[in-house]
């Protein structure tokens, strides 16, 4: 009998995330991203977690969790000014065990219990059906230098559901 996957926890960034989560966003990009971007392109972007001080300077200017499965941190993803998903990067041996869907999950509910309406993403081609399966619609492609390379990604956004205060609560009308 199968052993049953683990579900990804998630906890905020600490301190001493930045090594793990720089190692996450480089071997992401290395090799998850290979259909959609060449090798020049995604050196290019995973160069961005060489300085590992200013990528953690980043994410911890943001709303920025960590996933984990079984202590180990798997993924992260970050929240910029309550209204843009800046970073999604999970570890190529945690794909397809809910890493990414737990950690949007989680940011859209932030959001939107902060008062956000909507969430935008820049969204790489490599994450475009993601996103598009979790209701972000395209408004526009984009072309972004990195380093000597140019990078291809989608704007996209999403409305959120907003609860009304007080929908959830028991009626205190007297029957009539």
């Amino acid at each position: 009998m199968g052993r049953a996957m683990p579900t990804p926890a998630l906890r905020p960034m600490l301190p001493a995330d930045g090594p793990v989560l720089a190692a996450i966003f480089a071997e992401s990009v290395e090799e998850l991203t290979q259909d959609d971007y060449s090798d020049a392109q995604r050196a290019a972007w995973a160069s961005r977690a060489d300085d590992e001080v200013a990528l953690a300077a980043r994410l911890k200017a943001q709303l920025t969790l960590v996933a984990t499965l079984d202590g180990s941190a798997v993924g992260f993803a970050s929240l910029k000014d309550n209204a843009q998903i800046d970073m999604l990067f999970v570890h190529p041996a945690a794909v397809g065990q809910g890493v990414a869907r737990t950690l949007i999950d989680a940011l859209e509910k932030l959001a939107s219990g902060r008062g956000a309406t909507t969430l935008t993403v820049e969204a790489s081609d490599t994450a475009h059906g993601f996103f598009r399966q979790r209701g972000y619609a395209d408004q526009r492609r984009n072309s972004v230098m990195v380093g000597d390379e140019w990078l291809a990604s989608t704007t996209m956004t999403k409305t959120l559901v907003t609860k009304t205060p007080g929908a959830d609560a028991p009626r205190s009308d007297p029957p009539s």
